[in-house]
């Protein structure tokens, strides 16, 4: 089973775009700070970039921007990719199921 919680605060507007097919697709990133301190006694912040789709995609855009609380739940997914220096990458997201929108 591959299920995420994650809460934590948007670091930018919500931007909602149109795939080919008409589907709605939202995206954001979440600041997620850890629970626990580093070795040098600070705390750490994970940035994940969220997408949502359909409905759900157009209710993110309409009622989060930049600095609002989310608490989000869906997949986890991770993705290759060899940028145009021809050095490979890997971008992890998390694909939206639900959303918490204070």
């Amino acid at each position: 089973m591959n299920k995420i919680i994650l809460s934590g605060n948007l670091t930018r507007d919500c931007e909602l775009r149109y795939g080919t097919s008409g589907v709605a697709i939202s995206n954001f990133t979440l600041a997620v700070g850890r629970r626990f301190k580093n070795s040098a006694g600070e705390k750490e912040t994970d940035f994940i970039n969220v997408k949502c789709f359909k409905q759900l995609a157009e209710l993110c855009a309409n009622a989060l921007a930049k600095g609002n609380k989310a608490l989000v739940t869906g997949s986890l997914q991770i993705s290759d990719y060899t940028d145009k220096d021809g050095n490979k990458k890997k971008v992890i997201r998390r694909d939206c199921r639900r959303s918490g929108i204070p």
